[in-house]
């Protein structure tokens, strides 16, 4: 038999209540409690929700970004990212050194701009690799680029847009086109101290030596007009493109076998001359000097009969229209 829904609490379960607002009473009192002013639509810090969208998007960028320091590297690092934060860029840049690599992209179709962060130390190790040397951590701090590190970070960082720009391209089309260039944090004119900005970071594990840290920052105004798509758990159907599976199944279209026969002549002869036909018999035929050559029935090419080194043969002279 089913049990009748209770409508009234049990004597635990009024204590329990009572004490829980003893305890608010408290709380309220305490003069020493930590409270912060709270403005509505002022001091909304989800203004794109839960990034489902971003957070697919950052997980796309880390599997094709990973091809970007093959050359430099000579094997696909692996590739980490971190849930996207939104914090002020003054919070961000009181957390980094003043001398880093920093890279400012123009975003077209968001009218807005996009900021690769590299850490010198990451910069060094690159270039140190690139150039045959071994992974090692870099024991100098300097204050500048040399030519070839920054030539070594223009090569990444357009790598790194083409790769952000696959990652989008399933959640809305993006083209990075690079801007400028700036080394320290005082001198980058991406956004006001106080403006809010998303940042997504990325680790790369490396062998033998700390990992290393990308940052990828975007100003949250840029955001705002697809902030719906950010939002969104669905996913595109548009594929990426898997260039092993496509060599594997060239090869195996390329490896079909198919029957290609030539014929000489067409006959027409009589139902009385065939019926009688016997074999020994000869029977005439009038060769055309060109021929059909047919794969699996079908006529491909008109040909030409000759011989090569002895051996029948056929040269192509013309390919007939596919139908």
């Amino acid at each position: 038999m089913a049990r009748a829904p209770r409508n009234k609490l049990s004597s635990s379960e009024v204590a329990a209540l009572v004490d829980g607002l003893k305890n608010l009473d408290n709380d309220a009192s305490d003069p020493g409690a930590n409270v912060k002013p709270y403005k509505l639509g002022h001091d909304n810090q989800a203004m794109l929700g839960d990034y489902h969208g971003l957070r697919m998007v950052n997980e796309r960028f880390c599997r094709v970004a990973r091809g970007v320091f093959l050359p430099f590297l000579r094997f696909h690092p692996r590739i980490s990212g971190f849930p996207p934060e939104i914090k002020s860029f003054s919070r961000y840049c009181d957390e980094q050194d003043n001398f880093t690599s920093l890279t400012l992209s123009r975003i077209e179709e968001l009218r807005g701009a996009q900021m690769i962060v590299l850490q010198p130390s990451f910069v060094s190790l690159l270039t140190d690799a690139y150039f045959g040397g071994t992974l090692r951590k870099p024991t100098l701090r300097r204050q500048e680029f040399t030519a070839t590190e920054a030539r070594v970070i223009e090569l990444v960082t357009e790598g790194l847009n083409r790769a952000l720009s696959q990652a989008w391209r399933d959640l809305t089309s993006l083209s990075f086109q690079i801007q400028s260039h700036e080394e320290n944090l005082q001198f980058a004119t991406f956004v006001d101290g106080k403006d809010m900005i998303v940042c997504c970071s990325f680790i790369m594990q490396l062998p033998g030596v700390d990992p290393a840290n990308i940052d990828i920052l975007y100003p949250i105004q840029t955001l705002k007009p697809i902030a719906p798509l950010l939002r969104s758990r669905a996913q595109s159907d548009i594929l990426e493109e898997d260039l092993g599976w496509r060599a594997r199944l060239e090869r195996a279209v390329l490896s079909v076998p198919l029957d290609v026969s030539a014929r000489l002549a067409e006959p027409v002869v009589a139902l009385s001359d065939l019926q009688n036909a016997r074999p020994g018999q000869l029977m005439t035929l009038d060769l055309s000097p060109d021929l059909r050559l047919l794969v699996e029935g079908q006529p491909m090419f008109e040909a030409e009969l000759g011989d090569v080194a002895g051996r029948s043969a056929v040269s192509l002279k013309r390919a007939f229209p596919h139908q």
